[in-house]
Order: C-alpha cells, then sequence, then structure tokens
C-alpha cells in the first residue's frame, strides 16, 4: 500500500514564489541540485534558475510546497489499490497451508483494527523488544473480556511495533473455526486451531505463535474475578515449546477484563446456542446491539523477558514434572506484572 502524503493547505503560487526570492537573495545557493520548473515567465536559457534548498521530487512527503505532491500521492494510491483489486479478483495472490494471507491481513484487515487499537482502546506496548527478531517463539497472554478482543489487540501490537515486522499467528478455539464469516477472517489473519499439531509446524517454520491458556475460563470469567488468571490447562504449551526449542515470552494484559463486565452467565441460553457461556453485563442484553459495544477502556500490552527451552534434552518434552514447574513459571510471572501494571494505572478509561 501507497504511504500517505501530506497536502499543504497554503499552495499558493505568488507566496512561493516570492519566499524562494528571499531565500535566495539573503543566503544564496545551497547546492547543486536540479532547478524546480519556473511558474510564471520563463527563465533565459543562459541562466539558469537554483533553488535555495534541497529538491523535494514531485509525489514526496517532505516540506516545501507541495507542488505536484497530491496529484502524484494520489495516482500511485489509485494505482496500487486497482492492482490489489485485480490480484484478488483473478486469484492472483498467495496463501499459506493454515490459509493466512499476509497481503490481505496487512492492507485490509491491519487496517480495520488499527482504529480500534490506537483510537479506542489506546493500547500502550511495553517490552516488544523482548520477542525475538527471527525464529521461532511463542507467546503466552492472560485471556479476558468476555469476547477475544485482547488476541486480536496482541496481534496489531506485534504487527504494528515489533522492530523486525513479525507477525503473530494465534492458536484459537475449535468455536471459531465453526462460526460462519469469523472462520474465513481467523484463516486470512493467521489463526489456527489450538492444537499441539499445528503449533509446531507454525514454530518449527520460525513463526511467532501466540497462545492463551487459560481459553473459556478465562475469557468467560466473572467480573468479580477479573485479573485472577485461571488454570493454564495441562502444560501443553509447555511441551510444544520443548519439542521445538523456542522461547516462550510471557505477556500480560491490561484493561480487557473491563470491556464488557459479566455480572451473569445464562447457562440456558449457552446451551441451546451452543456456546461456552452467555454473558450477562450492565448492558447486554438489556440495550440490544447497542450493549455489544465494548467499554472504552485504556490498555497496557506488556511483553516479559523471555524463557528459554533449547537447553534441554530432547525427552524433556515428556518430563511431567519439568512441563509443570515451566508452566507456573510463565504464570506466576504474568500474574506478577497483572498486578504491577494495575497498581500503576491511574484509571480503567485513561
Amino acid at each position: 500500500m501507497a504511504d500517505a502524503k501530506v497536502i499543504p493547505f497554503d499552495d499558493d503560487r505568488s507566496r512561493g514564489n516570492r519566499r524562494r526570492a528571499k531565500t535566495e537573495s539573503e543566503s544564496g545557493p545551497a547546492g547543486e541540485v536540479q532547478p524546480l520548473p519556473l511558474r510564471g515567465a520563463a527563465a533565459p536559457e543562459d541562466d539558469p534558475v537554483t533553488p535555495s534548498g534541497p529538491q523535494v521530487p514531485v509525489g514526496s512527503s517532505a516540506g516545501g510546497d507541495g507542488y505536484g505532491d497530491g496529484d502524484g500521492g494520489l495516482e500511485r494510491r489509485v494505482a496500487a489499490g486497482l492492482s490489489f483489486l485485480r490480484r484478488r479478483l483473478t486469484g492472483d495472490y498467495e496463501v499459506d497451508d493454515f490459509g493466512y494471507d499476509a497481503e490481505l491481513t496487512d492492507q485490509v484487515l491491519m487496517s480495520l483494527l488499527r482504529p480500534v487499537y490506537e483510537k479506542y482502546f489506546r493500547v500502550e506496548v511495553k517490552g516488544v523488544e523482548n520477542i525475538p527478531a527471527e525464529g521461532g517463539a511463542l507467546i503466552v497472554a492472560n485471556h479476558s473480556g468476555t469476547l477475544p478482543l485482547d488476541g486480536l489487540m496482541m496481534q496489531v501490537a506485534v504487527h504494528d511495533h515489533h522492530p523486525a515486522d513479525r507477525h503473530l499467528r494465534l492458536l484459537a478455539a475449535d468455536l471459531v473455526f465453526v462460526l460462519p464469516v469469523v472462520n474465513e477472517l481467523a484463516r486470512k489473519l493467521g489463526h489456527t486451531l489450538a492444537c499441539a499439531e499445528d503449533a509446531e509446524r507454525l514454530l518449527a517454520q520460525g513463526e511467532l505463535v501466540g497462545v492463551m491458556p487459560e481459553g473459556f475460563k478465562g475469557i468467560g470469567k466473572p467480573f468479580g474475578e477479573r485479573y485472577k488468571l485461571q488454570r493454564f490447562g495441562r502444560g501443553g504449551f509447555v511441551s510444544t515449546a520443548l519439542r521445538q526449542g523456542a522461547p516462550i515470552v510471557p505477556c500480560s494484559i491490561v484493561g480487557a477484563e473491563e470491556i464488557y463486565p459479566m455480572i451473569g452467565n445464562s447457562k440456558t441460553l449457552a446451551r441451546l446456542l451452543g456456546f461456552p457461556y452467555f454473558p450477562l453485563t450492565p448492558t447486554f442484553p438489556w440495550l440490544g446491539p447497542l450493549g455489544a459495544v465494548p467499554l472504552p477502556t485504556k490498555w497496557t500490552i506488556q511483553f516479559g523477558e523471555p524463557i528459554p527451552t533449547d537447553g534441554y534434552a530432547p525427552e524433556a518434552a515428556e518430563d511431567p514434572v519439568l512441563m509443570f514447574n515451566l508452566t507456573d513459571q510463565v504464570r506466576e510471572q504474568i500474574q506478577h506484572t497483572l498486578y504491577k501494571l494495575l497498581v500503576q494505572r491511574r484509571s480503567v478509561f485513561f
């Protein structure tokens, strides 16, 4: 996607000529560059005009009066958009074995999630440098918020802030892949089923893999238990990391717990709909669709120091004591960071 260009509002040609004339008379020529085309009377062929500063190419977003900048930038954006549409219509694009569509994710889906990330939840990211610049790694995070928006915001955080431009591949529950529309979008974003086989394949390919071991126990817990981590399953994520020798990066997310304060759970409706829970909040379902709008809380996502696993023997992945200890270490590190972030937080919304 082409870069956005800044089009100044003071594109007055006469003022531009007066500024250049004044600069030339006071400071003299500043460099040997090609002259800008004259706007007005033609210059004598034997008297070339030397600009008073470095020339800005047409279409550049740098300073200057922007003459021709808007047209060039617009043309490139239109051309890029038409090229993107042509590839989508003709099928001339690539997806991997899991259905991940890198082009659609970068140019469309992230652009849709980014305003929610930046403007609505105003996410602050810390410790992103703890994520390895290359190679497989497993990011383990707490899970909360009634709807899994925390996973999406974590994905945007890695995509937009990691210096190596890495992409996060999330492991999702099977429910995600049976819902219409949601299933297709999840695949395009790079999500895959939360199973050891898929996770190991991704790690072996050098991908960043994200997992939230609390699962539905974390995302569907009552509001009164917010920021209290639930059980991390049987430690399967640790076994997966050990098999691949991939580091484990703990991740703590503050702010998601309050977007849908879950004050009740209608188990009858949950059974009828085939959901693990049916949330009751102060606004949902009482206000209808309006009640499904999340509260605009202020988020913080912090990535902790990685826990290495490449120093263990291959058979360590089958050692239940080691898996329990590493699982407990990851869980305690996430919980400790959550408490620290909560103490530092000034307000739920600011």
